[in-house]
């Protein structure tokens, strides 16, 4: 349940673990307290705001799109809980717990996971024919992925294997004021077109993935918007098992399904 925590975090957890007991008059710290001590220090606190109407229909199908597609796809990190309580900054949370840690990702993996991130702003736009503000930190962290995709682990076939990193020499003039390069204009214009594919790409992934699964969909965003969470083991009651979180080898002779590196990554 503590992989990919820094020991800090694993402190926090033991600590929220504890005051939640404490609170509670117990004398020892039980599993339970453990469980909601890694909801709060992964999800953030709960929120004091309650989500009614539209606002809570809206949500409710944005995470279900989030956690239907991590259920679905392989090489996404396994579901471990999806809630419609604001918590933190946002307004729900698809907790995503991985099963070992990893050194390195392949770009089928990483493809998948700009799948997973589009697939709550997908979601929206399947169900509730609009999309909302919600989605602004998703839209963040799919740009932020993809673009080191192209310009750091060469991840594209139009520009092929170049690591086109922008120097961060000058932090304190600011990227809009003063960026040194080693890449010229049109580079850059391509990184931009290459990017943009490769978001489009997982945008229509994710449509196509919810439109095939629209009962599933629409089933999970209910119980969701009435239950207001759901664990792993009430997911598997609505929609079924989850797909292998590791795709078959390729066969020899065969495309690979995973791109193979040297070195590590920090992904």
């Amino acid at each position: 349940a503590t992989v990919g925590l820094t020991g800090a975090d694993i402190r926090n957890l033991v600590n929220e673990a504890d005051l939640w007991a404490t609170r509670h008059d117990t004398l020892a710290v039980a599993p339970a307290d453990f469980d909601f001590a890694r909801d709060k220090v992964l999800m953030g606190p709960k929120r004091e705001e309650v989500l009614t109407g539209h606002e809570k229909t809206l949500t409710a199908y944005h995470e279900a799109g989030h956690a239907l597609a991590a259920w679905l796809l392989p090489g996404v990190d396994k579901l471990h809980k999806v809630t419609i309580i604001p918590r933190g900054r946002a307004l729900g949370v698809t907790q995503l717990v991985p099963e070992e840690d990893r050194m390195n990702i392949g770009e089928h993996d990483l493809t998948n996971r700009l799948v997973f991130i589009l697939a709550g702003r997908a979601a929206e736009k399947l169900a509730c024919g609009e999309y909302s503000a919600g989605a602004e930190n998703d839209l963040v962290q799919a740009t932020r992925l993809a673009r080191r995709m192209v310009a750091h682990w060469g991840m594209s076939e139009k520009l092929g294997p170049v690591a086109c990193h922008v120097s961060d020499e000058h932090p304190f003039l600011g990227r809009d004021v003063y960026e040194q390069r080693e890449f010229s204009e049109h580079t850059a214009r391509s990184i931009d077109d290459e990017v943009s594919r490769i978001l489009h790409d997982a945008a229509e992934r994710a449509s196509r993935l919810l439109s095939d699964n629209r009962a599933k969909l629409d089933a999970l965003a209910g119980e969701l918007e009435e239950r207001e969470m759901l664990d792993d083991t009430e997911v598997v009651a609505i929609v079924g098992p989850a797909a292998p979180r590791r795709p078959p080898l390729p066969s020899p002779g065969s495309a690979p399904v995973q791109a193979a590196r040297d070195g590590r990554s920090d992904a």
